[in-house]
């Protein structure tokens, strides 16, 4: 088969946000300042339209569980934006996943309550891998998709298991993990890692999956200890690209166990509108980059492009560019 495009599969979420005056101790009352505003979030919404807005003429196919609900209509009417993105894989069951999202007027800091729903559900069993023509698999999030984080007598995880089964397929296989504060990571993560051909994931989930950490207590970016943490992920497992990405720069290891690296551009002050999405954003650009057979520098290097448009909107996916378009702005904002 000749393979091409990419599919995704995984959490399908919408965000329910609420600006509120102050976030209330308990028993305490606050205001709501503002009317709720719901957006499409999660792996397979966020990455899966990122990419179709990177290159419209690349199928992207989506996978995952969703309810018959507003929530859930929501997320095909995005979907429905983009020609290139097939549905047909989602399966509705249960009721949608939702977060509420409280945004602290006072501190500008967000907390976030989240229902798992339908995602739950969702563990690889219904995949109809015969209709899916991708060249590249990518799942996740690791640690936010409990029927996926199910033990496997076989695999250890039941990812693992899914991820097996796409590369059977013939697909180059990719993941991608949440940041939860806890201690799961090196007990759910290095599964799915020994069937993984890319990793790409942030400075926290790296740390905590490597046993590395890669912040000091005052919240300073360790570098130095990123190649250690890159060198641990390809022992995992990770067979071409393993990359790490941090408000300071991109990292990764190539094919050939080759350290490339890179800074975040310096944007203007004042452009950032938001940052959900943006690890997202980057994610979908190194993975665009790998299924149009570039380097790995080049492709972090479109996916730093990718993740500093997006951050020139308030939502995950409208500040998103063609891939050319990306790259141009890369360079107009002094990257080389």
């Amino acid at each position: 088969m000749n393979r091409h495009g990419i599919c995704v599969a995984g959490n399908l979420i919408v965000d329910i946000s609420y600006p509120v005056s102050a976030f209330p101790s308990p028993g305490q009352l606050v205001t709501i300042l503002d009317d709720k505003t719901m957006t499409v979030g999660g792996l397979a919404c966020n990455v899966g339209i990122d990419l179709a807005m990177l290159d419209r003429r690349m199928p992207v196919q989506i996978l995952g569980c969703q309810g018959d609900d507003p929530e859930g209509r929501l997320i095909l009417e995005e979907f429905g934006r983009h020609p290139n993105i097939e549905t047909d894989g989602i399966i509705t069951r249960g009721q949608t996943s939702y977060t509420l999202v409280m945004n602290d007027a006072s501190t500008r800091e967000r907390t976030f309550f989240q229902f798992r729903g339908a995602n739950a559900a969702f563990d690889g069993s219904d995949i109809p891998w015969e209709k899916i023509k991708a060249k590249i698999f990518h799942a996740g999030y690791i640690l936010l998709m409990d029927g996926l984080d199910e033990p496997d007598p076989e695999y250890g995880t039941r990812m693992a298991r899914m991820l097996c089964q796409a590369k059977a397929q013939g697909m180059l296989t990719s993941v991608d993990v949440v940041s939860e504060a806890s201690d799961r990571f090196r007990h759910i993560v290095p599964p799915a890692l020994k069937y993984t051909d890319y990793c790409v994931i942030n400075e926290y989930e790296a740390g905590k999956t490597a046993g590395i950490p890669l912040r000091n207590e005052e919240g300073r970016l360790l570098d130095d200890q990123i190649p250690a943490a890159l060198k641990i992920l390809k022992e995992m497992g990770v067979s071409r690209w393993a990359a790490i990405h941090a408000p300071e720069g991109a990292w990764g290891l190539d094919e050939k166990n080759a350290l490339v690296s890179l800074p975040s551009l310096k944007l203007p002050r004042g452009y950032v509108k938001g940052t959900t999405g943006a690890g997202d954003a980057f994610c979908a650009g190194v993975l665009y980059g790998a299924h149009q057979g570039m380097p790995l520098m080049d492709a972090l290097r479109l996916g730093t492009a990718t993740a500093a448009a997006s951050l020139g909107a308030g939502d995950a996916n409208s500040g998103v560019l063609p891939a050319p378009k990306a790259l141009a702005f890369y360079r107009e904002m002094g990257g080389e």
